[in-house]
């Protein structure tokens, strides 16, 4: 089901239900900034939990900041680079690799979207090294996820390999803990 917000503009942005955020936009006069009390989510906040990319841009087109931190202190790109294959995602794609590797594209197509969103976001001067409730930084929840594509556009954009979380992690410890190689190479190189 995933979550409900009591915020209309956010609940819209997570189902991206872009006629909704346009109409609470443009005929009510609804500020795209603005943060679910329960949470503390923004639209674009929404939009990224679901990784919803034309959202996202329609957001970003209307001035959505993307330096608003919700509850847990964490700003869209925590959640973009959170971005995971739900249960759901891997049920399809299992059953239909088989199937001329439907499986596979849908995969591809999904890690493509969610990269395309974080290039998004970086372009529009998000704070790379916003630091979370945990201590973790985007690249923290990039290495943990073992996100190839992402890590490098982190880094292009200065994330600070030298932040330590709460657990006094960085996310090159992160990456050897996992033994994620490709990815302590890159973030090796770095420094």
């Amino acid at each position: 089901m995933g979550i409900l917000y009591s915020e209309p503009m956010c609940q819209a942005a997570y189902e991206d239900d872009f006629h909704k955020v346009r109409k609470l936009i443009l005929t009510e006069g609804r500020n795209v900034n603005v943060q679910d009390k329960t949470t503390g989510d923004t639209p674009i906040i929404a939009a990224c939990r679901q990784g919803n990319l034309r959202m996202v841009k329609y957001l970003l087109d209307h001035s959505a900041d993307v330096s608003i931190r919700n509850k847990k202190n964490r700003t869209c790109l925590h959640y973009a680079t959170r971005r995971t294959f739900t249960f759901l995602d891997y049920l399809m794609i299992v059953i239909l690799m088989p199937i001329l590797l439907i499986g596979y594209l849908i995969m591809v197509e999904k890690q493509r979207k969610n990269v395309k969103m974080v290039e998004l976001l970086l372009i529009s001067k998000v704070d790379v090294n916003a630091v979370d409730y945990k201590g973790n930084i985007g690249l923290h929840y990039a290495c943990q996820r073992k996100s190839q594509k992402i890590v490098p556009l982190l880094l292009l954009k200065n994330a600070d390999v030298s932040i330590q979380n709460k657990n006094h992690e960085t996310p090159l410890d992160i990456a050897k803990r996992l033994k994620f190689h490709k990815i302590v190479a890159m973030l090796t190189k770095s420094m």
